[in-house]
């Protein structure tokens, strides 16, 4: 179902955080559940993933997540403060050890000039402390986008758990 690198870093995502015995949790707008799906498309996956969040619109952000709605309001659902904000309510939300979120134009529509199509934002917080990223994929298409931001976020699961 996965393109084989993506299978490869949810299995290294996986045994890492059993090996450490972290338990994980996703956020997700744009993809849409693909990263809890790549990691949970591995076997024993259910030891470590305790849940994700797909928190497509703005409403599902702020009763899911806890994220304020005058933060999203001001700085847009696809900003840093946004995805550090989930990454943080996800966290809290489950009692999980890691957390990743990502939010994004993922197209082919819905962008702007300030927030052009393929734009992400990812923050993921974990033993190592939070960090966030961005990435300009580009107008690579839908899926592109999307299987691009699944790639970036189990990397930074994997970043996180570094202590």
């Amino acid at each position: 179902m996965f393109p084989e690198d993506i299978q490869t870093l949810a299995r290294q995502v996986i045994e890492t955080a059993a090996a450490r015995g972290l338990v994980l949790v996703t956020a997700e707008s744009c993809t849409g559940g693909l990263v809890a799906g790549a990691l949970t498309a591995i076997a024993g996956s259910s030891a470590v993933v305790e849940r994700g969040f797909v928190t497509y619109s703005n409403g599902s952000k702020t009763e899911l997540l806890a994220v304020p709605a005058d933060l999203i309001e001001a700085c847009g659902a696809v900003s840093e403060p946004v995805a550090r904000a989930m990454a943080r309510g996800a966290l809290a939300g489950s009692g999980a050890d890691l957390s990743v979120s990502v939010t994004g134009v993922a197209g082919p529509g819905g962008g702007t000039a300030e927030k052009p199509v393929g734009l992400v934002h990812f923050s993921a917080v974990g033993p190592s402390g939070e960090i966030h990223a961005m990435h300009r994929f580009g107008d690579i298409g839908r899926e592109q986008v999307r299987l691009a931001s699944v790639r970036v976020a189990l990397g930074l699961l994997l970043d996180r758990m570094r202590a």
